[in-house]
């Protein structure tokens, strides 16, 4: 479910992918070897007028400005000095803006980022970089000098968050001020180039109605998921990389009441609640001599005396599985989490591996016990080949059995086929097995749809 699609979008031009071999291929090879000599010649002429940039402007008084004031003083310095040259006004345009983007932005990649189409985007050589877009990969045509010039762009990224990257320390995690995720690793870890994944920060957070729209989950369902999180079930949203997971919590939490009080916890900051009454805190990671790391667990022990009524933790990942599962048992209800497994079976084996980190040397079934009083509902969210995310478990946590703990799936996605657009046909459908909770909806006054538990629509 998975898998990727893998898409290029580096077509001759003239050549729709269907272009049959002979003189027109010759000819659209042709074409392929004029754009890439001209692309040459372009970045030639980026990088030579950003240097004489460098030249002319006071980089002391360029830093010292604010980020809009910045960009505009280096426009006007390049278009001064585009106007000495004599060039044609498509060639002007475009040298200016890649030399504003070398000078102030992310370099040959500034366009990717201002894409709000794309939601990641991969440096993996100086040659090679690929971007997806509605969950496909795909390859761009941007493209860096040399692995010098990725380093430099890499240094703008980390400089100002106090983070270096170098021999001894070859691997980094950093954010943009947009909140994008960046990870950065370079040689000898990754011996032909430095690699850098930035993970973009929606700007505009999905409410359930739009996951509903994209067919991530149904109506029927989405309307069942926020009368739990209304109820106050400890709920946890199970998923591989990339799935959707912390847009799902994202979505849940907009059931959570005005009136409470939220503590939210990540690493890093990505969640984007509504709530009027919302604290946000992040984990922070030691400083270059190794030393004022702040973990999860430490926050999450603080949070317990800042009187949550709710506790989100973006992703749960060591100890703190410990302390979030004993806050769920003493009465901070209706916490949210999210966990990277496959299955609902495998979040409580991966989540019973935590506690085991924190070095409590509690007895195996004590631990399962805890897990089964703690959590009500496992989420399960897989991204299928299509590209397309769906919800594919909805399980009830129903108690202990000896010294398993015992799940229920409640809904369960059924594949139905395949259309001609390569879109995965499917629905997820209730499997006759009412949760032991539902009482608690009945007596909490909030009103289910009828049948509910027997049949859900298809989208």
């Amino acid at each position: 479910m998975t898998q990727w699609r893998w898409r290029s979008d580096r077509l001759p031009e003239g050549n729709d992918g269907n272009q049959p071999s002979g003189e027109s291929g010759a000819q659209s090879t042709a074409t392929a070897r004029r754009s890439a000599r001209l692309g040459e010649e372009l970045e030639q002429l980026v990088y030579r007028f950003h240097q004489r940039l460098i030249d002319e402007l006071e980089a002391e008084k360029l830093e010292a400005m604010p980020p809009d004031k910045r960009r505009q003083a280096v426009q006007e310095a390049v278009k001064a000095l585009l106007a000495r040259e004599s060039l044609n006004a498509l060639v002007r345009d475009a040298v200016a803006t890649r030399v504003v983007d070398e000078v102030v932005g992310l370099g040959p990649i500034e366009p990717l980022i201002d894409d709000a189409s794309i939601s990641e985007v991969m440096v993996n050589s100086p040659d090679e970089v690929y971007f997806e877009r509605d969950g496909i990969l795909y390859q761009s045509d941007v493209r860096f000098r040399d692995a010098d010039h990725v380093m430099q762009i890499v240094e703008r990224i980390i400089a100002p968050l106090g983070r270096r990257v170098d021999e001894s320390s070859p691997m980094v995690d950093a954010r943009l001020p947009d909140g994008s995720r960046v990870n950065v690793i370079i040689p000898p870890l990754s011996p032909k180039s430095p690699t850098m994944t930035i993970r973009k920060f929606l700007r505009s957070k999905l409410a359930m109605d739009d996951l509903v729209k994209v067919g991530t989950l149904g109506p029927e369902v989405a309307q069942f998921l926020g009368a739990c999180v209304e109820l106050r079930l400890n709920i946890l949203i199970s998923g591989g990389t990339g799935t959707g997971k912390t847009t799902l919590l994202n979505a849940l939490s907009a059931s959570i009441p005005d009136s409470e009080r939220i503590v939210t916890i990540e690493d890093p900051l990505e969640l984007q609640l509504q709530q009027p009454h919302v604290i946000s805190l992040e984990a922070r990671p030691p400083n270059v001599d190794g030393r004022g790391e702040v973990t999860q667990r430490e926050l999450l022990r603080n949070t317990l005396r800042m009187r949550p009524d709710r506790i989100l933790i973006g992703e749960v990942r060591g100890g703190e599985a410990f302390d979030m599962l004993n806050a769920m048992n003493t009465g901070h209800e209706g916490s949210l989490s999210t966990i990277h497994a496959n299955a609902p079976r495998d979040a409580l084996a991966r989540l019973e591996n935590m506690v085991l980190m924190a070095h409590l040397d509690l007895p195996i079934r004590a631990i399962r016990e805890q897990m089964s009083s703690a959590l009500h509902l496992v989420l399960q969210i897989a991204r299928f080949r299509d590209g397309g995310r769906r919800v594919t478990h909805i399980t009830e946590v129903s108690g202990m059995e000896g010294q398993i703990i015992t799940l229920q799936d409640i809904f369960r996605f059924q594949q139905k086929g395949i259309d001609e657009n390569g879109r995965i046909l499917g629905r997820l459908e209730a499997t006759n097995i009412r949760p032991s909770f539902v009482e608690g909806f009945a007596q909490a006054g909030i009103i289910l749809p009828e049948g509910l538990f027997q049949n859900v629509a298809e989208w």
